[in-house]
């Protein structure tokens, strides 16, 4: 069996998430600032008359900052919460077989294992498949 996933980078790493997780991709739009909300947090967004909540990757994994520029987009999830992800650019949509997915290491690119469901290799390179549900647990 294959699973689609949509395949986007954050500081030069590949990441992917099932499409069956995404509602629509966007070009990056006017961030709200709401005061204490973790790092990670950069705001909300106003998308058709819907409020998103906009979670940086790129701080939630320890990265370097990063101004927005004509690639940054934000992926809108199919979640309980209204949740948009924000990445450095979306790459393609890629079909992966169930066989070429790998467990995770404990620590991969200086992040947490425990944030991913996987590994695959795409033109030889590692694409880190997020799972959404460890992403978002509130400690």
């Amino acid at each position: 069996m294959s699973t689609q996933l949509v395949l986007f980078k954050i500081n030069n790493e590949i990441f992917a998430i099932s499409i069956n997780n995404v509602n629509i991709i966007e070009r990056i739009t006017d961030i709200y600032k709401v005061p204490d909300t973790p790092e990670y947090i950069d705001g909300l967004i106003n998308l058709r008359g819907k409020v998103h909540t906009v979670f940086n990757l790129r701080k939630k994994f320890g990265y370097s900052p990063k101004e927005s520029d004509d690639n940054t987009r934000i992926i809108i999830l199919n979640h309980q919460s209204n949740v948009g992800l924000l990445v450095d650019e979306v790459m393609e949509i890629f079909s992966a077989e169930d066989s070429e997915v790998k467990p995770a290491p404990e620590l991969i690119s200086g992040i947490s294992g425990k944030f991913f469901s996987g590994v695959i290799e795409r033109d030889g390179r590692i694409v880190l498949i997020l799972d959404l549900e460890k992403l978002f647990e509130v400690k």
